[in-house]
């Protein structure tokens, strides 16, 4: 789904209400913390009010440009810079909404889930037009609160924080109305937002950069790759070596050998246990993984040994794909591979696109692609002699190593940028932002 244009900082207009009767003040004792004079602490359902959503049946989605945009939990992932949501899959007419009695949720409502798990991801969302929303969602509609205040004070909020103890989280809504609210005068309202938004614009900007480093880690990675596997990377080094570009395509099963040894599990409990789930996707890492005895396997298991290359047979697209340095069981799913020259050399090539586009048009599954030891054996690989596939290794190992602590560096401002954001955001609701 394409992303919007980012809106100047400060571009939405004041949409603050005019005076109304006192709120009343929280008693002393809730209070979190104290406030500057002018400000007060009244209840968030002193606010406005909270709507839930309604129940929203399949039959009725998918449907586009309607009067009313409908909004679902995953709609919470697609809102712009400024907390707008953009998300247009699906949409209702006023005969429908009349229908099924959906609640119309007026402009500016801040959205977010009430049970499952979403919650968890403490997502916000606001809408520019009037909407629906599902029975997964519920908004919150300023009535006595400038609504980009009240977005951005909810963004400082864990909601988790409040679901109630049952088997599936959710949000009451009697214990969102008495959450307490920091509440200053109406101007100081707006101008604690423009000076949000001003340092966000700032954050945002920065953090646009930085994904871009980051997302294009694969396309470097991709290129090193390439390189390696076209002589182009060690040409400079034959060059040197007086030695001519001695390369051979052979069939996988010339360069090395699937190691299937599927045994009882109950025989192993203390043994690590590792699934497609515990490889990253594309980049060869392993993640955390625990022991046969801790995920509770009864089935069989392939062993498999220090130094051998576990590769995942299902879905071939995903590039999951490991060297191991100690032993244990993996999934039936993989296959434990031994080298026969060089097996970082074969590791890597394995990452490789050429890799990964003929494994993935090998498998003859459609609904879950799988590849045989047959379809395996028979991918094309290009191999140097044993001294370059050595040089390759040597200079991938450098090469990739730099990108990783290039992505890993981008990764740590990312979560920089995400702490200052919200250290604004504590400073702003105390008073404390100049």
């Amino acid at each position: 789904m394409a992303r919007p244009r980012k809106q100047p900082a400060g571009a939405q207009p004041s949409l603050l209400l005019p005076d109304a009767a006192p709120l009343p003040e929280i008693p002393v004792a809730e209070q979190p913390y104290p406030l500057p004079t002018g400000w007060k602490w009244i209840y968030w359902g002193n606010c406005g009010n909270f709507i839930a959503g309604n129940a929203f049946k399949p039959t009725l989605q998918g449907k586009k440009n309607l009067l009313y945009p409908f909004y679902k939990v995953a709609s919470l992932k697609y809102s712009d810079n400024e907390g707008y949501l953009y998300d247009t899959e699906n949409s209702i007419g006023k005969e429908t909404q009349e229908r099924i009695k959906s609640t119309i949720i007026p402009e500016h409502s801040i959205i977010f889930a009430k049970i499952g798990e979403a919650i968890r991801l403490n997502r916000r969302g606001i809408n520019k037009t009037k909407c629906c929303i599902d029975n997964n969602l519920i908004a919150f509609i300023p009535e006595t609160v400038f609504f980009r205040f009240a977005y951005h004070w909810s963004q400082s909020i864990d909601l988790y924080k409040y679901t109630n103890a049952t088997t599936v989280p959710a949000i009451r809504k009697s214990d969102l109305k008495k959450i307490a609210f920091p509440l200053p005068p109406r101007e100081e309202q707006e101008r604690i937002v423009a000076r949000i938004e001003s340092l966000f614009a700032r954050l945002d900007e920065a953090r646009e950069k930085v994904d871009a480093v980051a997302e294009s880690y694969e396309t470097r990675k991709a290129a090193l790759l390439h390189k390696a596997f076209s002589g182009e990377l060690t040409a400079k080094w034959r060059e040197e070596k007086g030695v001519s570009a001695d390369w051979r395509n052979v069939l996988f099963i010339h360069v090395a050998e699937v190691k299937s040894n599927l045994v009882d599990p109950a025989d192993f409990q203390d043994f690590p246990h590792i699934a497609p789930d515990n490889i990253e996707k594309k980049t060869g890492r392993l993640f955390q993984y625990n022991t046969i005895a801790k995920d509770m396997v009864t089935s069989g298991k392939h062993r498999f040994y220090p130094g051998q290359i576990l590769y995942s047979k299902i879905r071939p697209y995903l590039s999951k794909v490991v060297i191991t340095d100690f032993d244990g069981l993996c999934s039936a799913d993989m296959y434990p591979i031994e080298a026969k020259e060089n097996t970082k050399y074969l590791w890597y090539y394995m990452l490789s696109e050429d890799f990964l586009e003929q494994a993935s048009t090998a498998g003859s599954r459609s609904v879950l692609p799988k590849i045989n030891q047959k379809e395996l054996s028979r991918i094309n690989i290009r191999i140097p002699t044993l001294p370059e596939q050595e040089e390759i290794v040597r200079l991938l190992d450098s090469l990739l190593e730099r990108e990783r602590q290039i992505r890993e560096a981008a990764e740590q401002v990312r979560e920089r940028i995400d702490l200052m954001k919200k250290a604004i955001l504590a400073r702003a609701f105390r008073g404390e932002l100049g």
